[in-house]
């Protein structure tokens, strides 16, 4: 069996989410038909991440095992001629064995992208957040800088999630601002369930003065989800990058 890596792009505006489900269109189900039309093999392919609904992808990776004869390189065109035009194979190829796109992954980085004007948002709104209140950025950049490190990040998850351990490392936590457009920039060792959405809404708190920069150390501390600030819609999210 050969294992091959995919590198995808797409918008995830009108999917439910990365993950194959019972009803709804998923990702992983147009991937995983397209590879069936290419190589008639029925399988299943790994993600690096199970994106929501909404959510996009500039760079989301995934491997799948075939007993196809195609070249690594060129599952690239043979899965693009047969997906829809909102999801994209950037780059295919042959890796060893034991490369599994999500345990084998080091981390990731997510871009969130707010819109902050008064007046409604009607280009791009399906990749943007639309803040109509002033938010002080200098005070988000200065509340960033208490989320960097190994911490428990509880109070950053939404219910519904059984995992072993809360606590990760936020490697880099950046906001970059030109004009009206705020962009948040995150990268860590992994996530928890909505967590990166719960950062993005705590920081907008904070610029817009319901929270100090400050108490960002006590809400890690207390690991209370109320405490928080609330999940932003999912339309502002980008993957970025994986890491390996």
């Amino acid at each position: 069996m050969r294992n091959i890596k995919l590198i995808i792009e797409f918008d995830g505006s009108n999917f439910s989410g990365w993950q194959r489900q019972p009803k709804g269109r998923t990702v992983q189900k147009e991937i995983e038909m397209a590879i069936f039309k290419a190589t008639g093999e029925e399988t299943m392919i790994n993600g690096s991440s199970r994106t929501d609904a909404g959510v996009h992808a500039r760079d989301m990776v995934a491997n799948f095992f075939t007993n196809s004869t195609i070249p690594g390189e060129k599952f690239r065109e043979a899965i693009n001629t047969r997906l829809p035009e909102d999801v994209s194979i950037i780059k295919s190829e042959e890796v060893e064995e034991d490369f599994h796109a999500r345990y084998s992954s080091k981390g990731k980085t997510y871009s969130y992208t707010i819109i902050n004007r008064y007046e409604r948002l009607s280009l791009g709104h399906q990749y943007l957040y639309h803040c109509k209140y002033n938010l002080n950025v200098d005070e988000m950049r200065e509340a960033c800088k208490y989320f960097i490190g190994t911490h428990d990040f509880k109070a950053f998850m939404s219910p519904g999630s059984s995992i072993k351990t809360t606590t990760r490392t936020i490697q880099e936590l950046y906001i970059e601002q030109k004009g009206h457009r705020i962009k948040i920039f995150i990268t860590a060792d992994g996530f928890l369930y909505n967590m990166v959405r719960i950062i993005v809404g705590t920081l907008i708190k904070v610029g817009n003065g319901k929270l100090k920069a400050e108490d960002m150390e006590n809400i890690i501390k207390e690991r209370n989800r109320k405490q928080a600030g609330m999940c932003v819609p999912p339309n502002g999210l980008i993957l970025e990058k994986v890491f390996y």
